[in-house]
């Protein structure tokens, strides 16, 4: 088995993406996070270039790693700078990190265009410094910037590059793709012709302006890099770093013969690509591979007849090995396959006359808009009104939405609801931000005093989706609401050429399944007593 060594910068370079920044809040905790899944390196960034990157070092090295080390992150010297009164060399001694990672050009086309010095002058650039942070005691790891196209253009001077390194001190080399344009068959040769050649370690450091970021540390590692340098999901300036998700999955699951990081790790990966994602406040990628809500689900019918007999016949990987979850879908190419396997909680699978109800519901539901992929709520409501078990817990009787402009933009909403709850007619207004706020607050006032537990439940995501865009304005539009409450998240949909009332549709079917789901669980446990 070939030991390989993880090193993230999601905080140095993954924040570099357009959209993205870290707190030092952030930096911390995720650092323990990565720490507590066993990767050998997190690059917390450039002490020298902004506070914040200051303070995290001063912190972090308060928390008790117990596998990571923390890296900071800086550059060769300066041109005609003496090593010894580089301040970016100071910085990077004094942030106490342990191990430096310095980047410097390994191009001769970016040594006299880019830095404007001679080949030789850029050869001392990198020694000197990697010399210099050897003296303070630092493990060094030197990225050789625009690597690969440095070797494609003039292969001896890329290889002096890496060479001053090492000879330096460098425990590491980490050859770049800094421009992603790098095929993974040129990656793969180049990468084997420098193992062969450097006295230290190689690592790989791959970018995703070709799509081709985890293909191409793959082809490095299969031609011996043992260090990955990436980011979670992908994050990087342009089109992103290599995603270190998919290279851990396709290392610790699919090939065979590596170890990295702790054993079970990967079982956590999709919790620790939604955790980012989180922090940074962005949506995670339904197609995302192995991660992704959508990356084992089903959703045609054939499909799901097999994926009820071998989940191998359309699952290259058992979903739980990398923390997912498999789903199926319901729609109008599902068949009764689909309806069985959305259903098994229900136990009606042995009623066919139910399952083709079900069946036709879905279909003329989807044909006037709707969708249930994402509305796991409305279908568990459409299953128990086709088998006749579901009695809705209040009644709609009128509703009323006024938006009004008053003097220089201000602008006021108001909703008015009638409901017949309980046999008994309650009439509320509330204010909101806009509309659909408001109807929620005034459905809300008319039903908390009888179920109280819809106090625990927030709306957290609100979509709409127009229909049939030809029709301009009079267009249909499909609203889909996400909601939560202390243990669980589920979706509803409501369609109709009204936005609002759309949005009625689909926050009556998310209190409805709250109360419903409620009831179950308090029916178990009695059950269970």
């Amino acid at each position: 088995m070939r030991r390989l060594q993880v090193y993230d910068t999601t905080l140095r370079d993954g924040a570099q993406s357009e959209g993205i920044a870290f707190s030092l809040h952030d930096k911390l905790l995720l650092t323990k996070r990565l720490d507590s899944l066993g990767f050998d390196y997190v690059e917390g960034g450039y002490p020298g270039s902004n506070v914040k990157d200051f303070e995290y070092f001063q912190r972090v090295a308060e928390l008790e790693l117990k596998h990571a080390t923390v890296t900071a992150f800086g550059m060769t010297r300066r041109r005609a700078t003496p090593v010894h009164e580089d301040a970016g060399l100071k910085a990077l001694v004094d942030s106490g990190a342990k191990t430096i990672t310095i980047v410097g050009k390994s191009s001769s086309f970016q040594a006299i265009e880019i830095l404007r010095t001679t080949l030789e002058e850029n050869l001392a650039m990198i020694a000197e410094s990697v010399a210099f942070l050897r003296e303070a005691g630092r493990e060094v790891i030197f990225d050789a910037e625009h690597f690969f196209d440095g070797y494609k253009l003039q292969p001896e001077y890329a290889l002096r590059a890496i060479g001053a390194a090492a000879e330096a001190g460098a425990s590491t080399v980490v050859l770049c793709d800094t421009n992603g344009g790098s095929m993974p068959e040129e990656i793969a040769e180049i990468t084997a012709a420098v193992v062969g050649a450097v006295p230290c370690s190689v690592g790989i450091h791959c970018h995703n302006d070709c799509d081709l970021a985890v293909a191409n540390t793959l082809a490095a590692v299969g031609a011996g890099a043992v260090q990955i340098q990436g980011t979670i999901n992908g994050f990087g300036e342009r089109c992103g770093n290599a995603d270190l998700v998919s290279i851990i999955a396709n290392l610790a699951v699919k090939k065979k013969g590596y170890e990295l990081l702790l054993p079970g790790a990967a079982g956590h990966l999709t919790e620790l690509s939604r955790y980012v994602y989180e922090m940074v406040n962005m949506n995670f990628p339904s197609h995302q591979p192995f991660v992704g809500k959508s990356a084992f689900a089903h959703k045609g019918g054939m499909h799901v007849s097999a994926i009820a007999r071998d989940t191998k016949s359309y699952e290259h990987i058992a979903p739980e090995t990398v923390g997912n979850e498999r789903r199926v879908l319901v729609s109008e190419l599902s068949g009764r396959s689909n309806i069985v396997a959305m259903t098994t909680k229900y136990n009606i699978a042995h009623d066919k006359k139910l399952m083709d109800r079900i069946l036709a519901k879905v279909v003329s539901k989807e044909h006037a808009g709707y969708q249930f992929e994402a509305a796991e709520g409305s279908f568990d409501l459409l299953v128990r009104e086709c088998a006749g078990t579901f009695r809705p817990h209040f009644e709609r009787l009128n509703y009323h939405v006024n938006v009004e402009t008053r003097g220089e933009g201000q602008t006021t909403t108001e909703a008015t609801v009638k409901l017949r709850v309980n046999g008994e007619v309650r009439h509320e207004v509330a204010e909101g931000d806009g509309p659909i706020n408001a109807l929620d607050a005034a459905i809300r006032k008319a039903l908390n005093g009888s179920f109280p537990a819809l106090a625990r439940m927030h709306l957290v995501d609100y979509k709409v989706r127009v229909i049939n865009s030809e029709a301009a304005t009079a267009a249909g539009v499909r609203v889909v609401i996400e909601s939560r409450d202390e243990t669980d998240v589920w979706g509803t949909v409501g369609v109709s050429e009204n936005v609002i009332e759309a949005s009625w549709i689909a926050l009556v079917d998310s209190y409805e399944y709250k109360l419903c789901k409620d009831e179950k669980q308090e029916l178990n446990g009695i059950a269970h007593q």
